[in-house]
């Protein structure tokens, strides 16, 4: 019988169910989002012998925690920051092109998915060199019902380079466009 994957296990936190990351590592992640998205360029590295595949590898594997954790605290403004400019995102609503075109779209769905009484999970997330491929579904907490789920991938070059591809298949179950007070909570950008 094949062995399961955990897909945590080289990672600084859990993100596969609800409860697994304490506060305290909440906390750092959080910083550590915001020091990441400071260190992108104005043009996206060159993959070579100063700046390789394996190193854009490992940088986006230490970046998934904060992502995960910037989601789940509603942080739009992190969020938006791990994006490049001139960001190509495909979804059942886009082709969006660049991070102004999908902004007001995208600010529902994260409304939906970070709002109180939610927990997003990502059940299963996958590296190899830019490319980072994940399962997620958002989990009321009172009734066990699947809000939304869906299945994306981003094209990242570490941390100098940020998301420059993302396509996503989203499905909501629950809502489509979110309360005025759901957006309130999203930081802003």
């Amino acid at each position: 019988m094949k062995r399961r994957t955990n897909y945590y296990k080289d990672l600084a936190a859990d993100y596969s169910r609800p409860g697994l990351v304490a506060e305290s590592l909440q906390s750092e992640l959080i910083a550590l989002s915001l020091k990441i998205n400071g260190m992108q360029e104005k043009s996206p590295p060159v993959i070579g012998d100063d700046y390789t595949m394996s190193q854009v590898e490992q940088e986006n594997k230490q970046w998934w925690p904060t992502h995960c954790e910037a989601l789940r605290q509603g942080r739009g403004d992190i969020l938006i920051g791990e994006y490049r400019q001139d960001l190509v995102y495909f979804c059942q609503d886009g082709a969006y092109y660049g991070i102004e075109e999908q902004k007001v779209r995208e600010q529902h769905w994260w409304a939906l998915i970070a709002q109180p009484g939610v927990t997003m999970t990502w059940p299963i997330v996958m590296f190899h060199g830019e490319f980072v491929w994940f399962e997620w579904s958002c989990i009321d907490d009172d009734t066990n019902e699947t809000l939304a789920k869906g299945s994306c991938v981003w094209v990242r070059r570490g941390h100098r380079g940020g998301c420059h591809f993302k396509g996503e298949q989203l499905t909501f179950y629950r809502d489509v466009f979110s309360s005025p007070e759901l957006l309130e909570l999203i930081t802003k950008s």
